[in-house]
């Protein structure tokens, strides 16, 4: 059981007066912005999951490649995710991964003036994804680009309760999946998704090829580099905190990258804060960590914050472990 302390908010972030969900957690953003984050948004019924559903043809065929790439990438891979590291590959194979997928996922499309009146209107997102596959990392790039803020839910592969919840809202196993609360949309299909995301709030932008077209060739070299890290479950994997987890990131950062992957094979849900250059919420990130730089990992259960990736591993190993 683990130890659920609740530590005083932000000063600078409150909670937004969304719907409630069983196991609730609050984002919190700039009290500027009044921004609706994800945090306590219900999925659609599965009524509303048909309303706006892709076809399915992309995610089959990533899901016959990742099926043959897993059992494969965790032989030659790291190991036990939790043990300790070589710090020197793993910075090394992520910041290739970072130049690979240059220019995609690192700073807003907009400029931070124009991106305002977005962040003030702030969706209701989720997403169904697993850190290692590229069709969901091209939807990760496009809300760092778009400035959304999001809730994700891990789904790695051999995923306890996640890929459950994606087959009862979407009504198959395939990823990402995106629900937009908000709309009343649930669609599959990574393309399709980044379509609508630009269409519904990227200000009458459309999205740059390259996050459309990128997949077969630089879309597969991260996952390749990083050898399936965030792909399979650990296998001490298991406990529910009882709030998300809050990670200011972007896409494209080699140091976030290494965070996400630790997230997703824990199967821990959390709130997504993308700040990427030109964020309207790096002020909010300012305040609270005292620095621009990401991640920046917060606890709410527990009060543990910290910007220091080795320590936000460490932690988040120890601190969600079934053994713990």
């Amino acid at each position: 059981m683990l130890p659920l302390a609740h530590p005083a908010r932000h000063p600078c972030l409150r909670p937004a007066p969304l719907r409630r969900v069983p196991s609730p957690a609050r984002a919190r953003l700039p009290d500027r912005a009044r921004a609706r984050t994800l945090a306590g948004a219900r999925p659609p019924s599965a009524g509303a999951a048909e309303t706006e559903t892709a076809s399915t043809s992309g995610g089959g065929a990533s899901g016959s490649v990742l099926s043959f790439l897993c059992p494969l990438l965790k032989l030659l891979g790291g190991g036990d995710p939790s043990q300790e590291r070589n710090d020197v590959v793993e910075v090394a194979t992520s910041s290739i991964s970072s130049l690979a997928r240059l220019p995609w996922g690192s700073k807003v499309a907009t400029t931070s003036g124009e991106n305002i009146d977005s962040a003030t209107s702030a969706p209701t997102l989720q997403l169904y994804e697993f850190e290692a596959c590229p069709f969901c990392r091209r939807v990760r790039e496009a809300m760092t680009e778009l400035d959304l803020s999001t809730e994700v839910y891990p789904c790695p592969k051999g995923s306890l309760r996640h890929r459950e919840m994606v087959k009862k809202i979407g009504g198959k196993e395939q990823f990402p999946l995106l629900v937009d609360a908000s709309a009343g949309v649930t669609m599959y299909e990574s393309g399709d998704i980044v379509n609508y995301l630009f269409r519904q709030y990227g200000q009458g932008r459309n999205p740059s090829s390259g996050l459309l077209e990128s997949t077969i060739f630089t879309g597969w070299v991260p996952t390749l580099l990083r050898a399936g890290r965030g792909m399979t479950l650990w296998n001490k994997a298991g406990v529910v905190p009882a709030e998300k987890l809050e990670l200011f990131s972007y896409e494209n950062n080699s140091y976030s990258r290494i965070v996400r992957e630790a997230l997703c094979e824990l199967e821990l849900p959390y709130v997504l804060q993308n700040v990427g250059e030109g964020s309207s919420k790096m002020d909010a990130l300012l305040r609270i960590s005292g620095s621009q730089q990401v991640p920046y990992l917060i606890d709410l259960n527990t009060g543990f914050q910290s910007g220091d990736y080795k320590k936000i591993l460490s932690y988040l190993f120890k601190q969600y472990s079934v053994n713990t």
